[in-house]
């Protein structure tokens, strides 16, 4: 999820991005602010001379329409009139490139928000999947653990028991050993008897 931090920076960001974008805006009317300024500086001027002039006309209105037309006429007022209106339809132009770029990002913005959005929930959504994840290997590996150290007891019974059982068959092999030395004294005897017995009933 995205920090308060991130939000602050990201709206830093954007304002200073609209600023940028409607500066050239900005920087046209200053500029068409300041031909204004010297076009009514300059016709104020003619005007001003134009006043001071010994009047030709015994009609007003004809001196005045004269003036008019001597302000207009100007080269200079012309040619600053001319500029005006070009910097003033470039601004025009540029503000409406501006707002379309304007539309464009703040239409791409939303996007990338919702965009935003889906991430930071898929993200929650992977955290809660790998934390599961995390606890069945903890759970898996307890139990590997546990299966290691059972595999290691039956080995060691099992080893304990073959020993026992070495031990048992070297013992049952001792006692065959024995019972059979003791079976053949015992027909020894009853052989060394019954000869004896035979000896006996012959004399007799």
């Amino acid at each position: 999820m995205p920090s308060w931090r991130d939000d602050y920076l990201s709206a830093l960001h954007e304002r200073d991005k609209k600023e940028k974008a409607n500066e050239a805006v900005y920087n046209s009317y200053a500029k068409l602010a300041d031909r204004t300024a010297t076009l009514q500086a300059a016709r104020s001027a003619e005007v001003t001379r134009l006043q001071e002039e010994p009047r030709s006309s015994p009609n007003p209105k004809d001196h005045k329409i004269s003036r008019e037309k001597a302000v207009l006429g100007s080269p200079t007022t012309g040619d600053t009139i001319t500029k005006v209106r070009q910097d003033l339809s470039e601004a025009q132009r540029s503000r409406g490139l501006m707002e379309a770029k304007l539309q464009s990002v703040t239409e791409e913005l939303q996007k990338l928000r919702i965009q935003s959005s889906l991430d930071s929930k898929r993200i929650g959504e992977l955290s809660k999947e790998k934390a599961m994840l995390t606890t069945g290997m903890r759970d898996r590996d307890e139990e590997l653990r546990g299966k290691a150290k059972l595999l290691e007891d039956v080995h060691d019974e099992t080893v304990s028991l073959t020993l026992q059982l070495n031990m048992a068959e070297e013992h049952s092999q001792k006692l065959r050993h024995e019972n059979k030395e003791l079976v053949d004294r015992w027909m020894a005897r009853m052989g060394q008897e019954a000869d004896a017995m035979n000896d006996e009933s012959k004399f007799s």
